[in-house]
């Protein structure tokens, strides 16, 4: 019988605004680095990053309800300019988070 994966929780936020500035910041150069820079990626970063920093100033520690959050608000976005859409940026988002807590995104662990 497989065990499921346990959530992972991020830290309380001490100061969500700085938060939003360093993902604001990583996710821009993700996105332009993963593809091709666009213009479109500076507006696509900003509003995922409204979305987390809400998010956590409402007390959200729980990365998968952070991941489903964006990805349900993105949905609202126009990518029709981009290469991206709500789930790459969601799973993006997750992946730099669990980067900066020292997490392997890789295989679970």
């Amino acid at each position: 019988m497989t065990e499921p994966i346990p959530p992972i929780t991020l830290p309380p936020s001490e100061n969500p605004q700085l938060e939003g500035e360093w993902l604001q910041q990583s996710l821009l150069r993700w996105l332009d680095t993963e593809f091709l820079p666009e213009t479109v990626n500076r507006k696509i970063a900003q509003r995922a990053t409204q979305i987390f920093v809400r998010q956590r100033m409402e007390g959200e520690n729980d990365l998968g309800s952070l991941v489903i959050a964006i990805v349900t608000e993105m949905q609202a976005f126009d990518f029709s300019k981009s290469f991206y859409g709500e789930f790459a940026i969601a799973n993006a988002v997750s992946d730099l988070l669990l980067e900066s807590l020292g997490i392997d995104r890789c295989c679970g662990q």
